[in-house]
């Protein structure tokens, strides 16, 4: 492929994830934040401008920037995450309330959701920085 090519390529990939990411906002089973990770990785490889947008977005700009640097989230992301995931996923399962393999679906899916979630790294306190310093 060429430059140009690739260049387009990741620009027309980090729209679809962040458009992804935004449908993640209000749809339980779409996990917002890795969709805005990839956005974010695309545009870096295609966009300075967009990437740099995303970065300084005043709601998950600290985020993308701590995975970008450390690959870490913290605590208080992951709380929130936890329960985003539990009310989304409970108001879908009361919606399906009679269709148990649906509901028996969402739970696993909200289950692997949340394993994979507290399995990312936490950021270290500053106490333990300034410790290692």
């Amino acid at each position: 492929m060429t430059a140009v090519l690739k260049r387009h390529f990741y620009f027309v990939a980090g729209g679809v994830f962040f458009l992804t990411g935004l449908l993640g906002v209000v749809l339980p089973v779409l996990p917002t934040t890795p969709f805005m990770i990839l956005a974010a990785g695309c545009f870096a490889k295609s966009s300075p401008r967009f990437h740099q947008a995303l970065l300084n977005n005043r709601w998950i700009g600290a985020d993308l920037r701590r995975w970008e640097q450390e690959r870490t989230m913290l605590r208080s992301t992951k709380k929130k995450a936890t329960w985003v995931i539990v009310v989304m996923f409970s108001i879908s399962i009361a919606v399906l309330a009679d269709k148990p393999w649906l509901q028996l679906m969402l739970v696993a899916i909200a289950g692997v959701l949340l394993f994979f979630l507290w399995r990312v790294k936490e950021q270290a306190s500053a106490e333990t920085k300034e410790l290692n310093v």
